[in-house]
C-alpha cells in the first residue's frame, strides 16, 4: 500500500534537471527543449518561470524514440 511516507521518499529520489542540462544531456538545443516540453512530449513541471525535467522524464523520451526508429 502506498502511504504518504512511501510517496515522499519516492519523491526525494527524483532527480530534476534543468532545461540546459537536459539540452546538454541530449545535445540539441534549449529551444528544441521548450518545445518538447510544450508540447507534451516531454514531462516537466514548472517551478517560478522555470522548468525542471525528472531524469527518468528524459530516458523514457529517448527510448521511445530509439524505439521509433528500429
Amino acid at each position: 500500500m502506498t502511504g504518504p511516507a512511501q510517496t515522499e521518499e519516492r519523491l526525494s529520489e527524483v532527480r530534476f534537471l534543468t532545461v540546459a542540462e537536459v539540452a546538454s544531456l541530449m545535445r540539441v538545443s534549449k529551444m528544441t527543449v521548450y518545445r518538447l516540453v510544450h508540447g507534451g512530449d516531454l514531462t516537466a513541471v514548472r517551478v517560478g518561470r522555470s522548468f525542471r525535467v525528472p531524469e527518468h522524464a528524459v530516458h523514457e523520451y529517448l527510448r521511445g524514440a530509439f524505439s521509433q526508429t528500429a
